[in-house]
C-alpha cells in the first residue's frame, strides 16, 4: 500500500511571525498545547539539524520569542498546534523569510470517512484558512502524495 504524506502550504502577503499565526489560530479554537500538556517546537539551525524541543504551556512566550528572533529568520522553525474540538493537530513549519509556512497533519490525522487512506484536507482547510486570512494569507496549496 505504501505510505502517504499530506500537507498544506500557505503563502502570506508579507513576512509573518509565529506569534501572529498562533494568535490567529488560537482565536479560531486551536491551541499550542498538545494532548500531553506540552508545547513542542523545532529550530533548524545553521548545522541543518531539525532538533525538537518540549516546553510547558506557561513558557510559551519564551518559546515564541525564540522562534521569532531575528537570528532565526534564515532558518526553518516549527510549532505543533492542536485543535481540541477537532481532536487533531499537526506541525506548523515556518520557512526562511516567513512569507510561507506549511501545515502537516501529524497528531491524530483526520481521514476522509469514506476513504480512510486519504487525509481530510477539506477539514483542515476549513479550520485553518479563515483564521490565517486575518494574518495576511494570500494563497494556499493542499496536496497528498503516496509513495
Amino acid at each position: 500500500m505504501g505510505s502517504r504524506d499530506a500537507d498544506i502550504d500557505f503563502t502570506f502577503t508579507c513576512p509573518t511571525t509565529v506569534r501572529a499565526v498562533l494568535d490567529a489560530l488560537t482565536a479560531a479554537g486551536w491551541s499550542d498545547v498538545e494532548v500531553a500538556d506540552r508545547v513542542s517546537y523545532m529550530i533548524n539551525d545553521a548545522d541543518d539539524l531539525h532538533d525538537w524541543y518540549d516546553s510547558t504551556p506557561d513558557r510559551i512566550d519564551e518559546v515564541l520569542v525564540m522562534l521569532d528572533t531575528t537570528s532565526n529568520l534564515p532558518y526553518t522553525v516549527a510549532l505543533n498546534v492542536y485543535h481540541p474540538e477537532g481532536e487533531t493537530g499537526g506541525m506548523l513549519m515556518f520557512h526562511s523569510g516567513r512569507t510561507g509556512l506549511s501545515f502537516v497533519p501529524t497528531i491524530d490525522r483526520r481521514s476522509v470517512p469514506a476513504a480512510p487512506e486519504f487525509t481530510d484536507l477539506a477539514w483542515y482547510l476549513r479550520a485553518l484558512v479563515p483564521a490565517l486570512v486575518t494574518a495576511g494569507l494570500k494563497a494556499y496549496e493542499a496536496h497528498e502524495v503516496r509513495y
